[in-house]
């Protein structure tokens, strides 16, 4: 079955920060540039809803985070992390966003999940089968699961151009910094397709995105 992306597709995006963050960071010890991927996961169709679900600590201070987020256009929804007697922490965001996809998915062509958590396989089949959704996933392939990205209708693989997904110290991108980055047409595949890349010049990113991107300033290290 052929993917169809069109500029009149109503798109919601799900985004699993936890798992991005600590992929990004385990992968590359590098921080995500969430923007550049809600962009490049868009490509260009009409976003109804764009929500990351967030951690916070007691700290605090991921507040400049949540309203770089907002700023962006990417609501966020937060849970206190839990903290046990015996000193493990937990943080689990999987069934409030599962539920929240299923509610929206009446009003959406395509669901966009952006986690590598193999448990969503079973909301990707219920959402295809019953709701008729386009579900398409975005992560990095070399810690997602790889029956995530079996059942997905199509799906974006960050690791083949990790410099367009992620930041350099000091806020920067490191697509900034790369001339011929791949475009979005470039990084997307379908179950395993090989990809055909398109050089482009990146567009320099705003203040406001820089900081969106900055998850790791409040490193809320935790297990789902």
């Amino acid at each position: 079955m052929s993917v169809i992306k069109h500029k009149g597709q109503r798109v919601g995006i799900f985004i699993d920060t936890q798992n991005l963050y600590h992929s990004g960071k385990n992968l590359y010890k590098s921080k995500v540039n969430f923007g550049q991927i809600v962009k490049d996961a868009l490509a260009g169709r009409s976003l109804i809803r764009a929500v990351a679900y967030v951690i916070t600590t007691e700290s605090g201070e991921e507040k400049g985070f949540f309203d770089a987020l907002s700023k962006v256009g990417i609501e966020t929804k937060t849970k206190n992390l839990q903290i046990f007697s015996s000193g493990a922490k937990k943080a689990d965001w999987d069934v409030g966003l599962a539920v929240d996809a299923i509610k929206l998915a009446p009003k959406l062509d395509t669901v966009i999940l952006v986690t590598g958590d193999g448990d969503f396989v079973p909301l990707v089949e219920y959402l295809q089968v019953n709701e008729g959704c386009q579900v398409e996933v975005v992560s990095f392939g070399k810690s997602s699961s790889s029956r995530l990205i079996e059942v997905t209708d199509d799906f974006l693989d960050l690791d083949s151009n990790p410099r367009r997904y992620l930041m350099m110290r000091g806020g920067e991108s490191r697509s900034d910094r790369n001339d011929g980055s791949d475009r979005n047409s470039g990084n997307s595949r379908r179950r395993g397709e090989k990809n055909t890349g398109t050089n482009a010049k990146e567009q320099e990113m705003s203040d406001a995105e820089r900081d969106a991107h900055a998850s790791g300033e409040a490193d809320t290290a935790t297990t789902a």
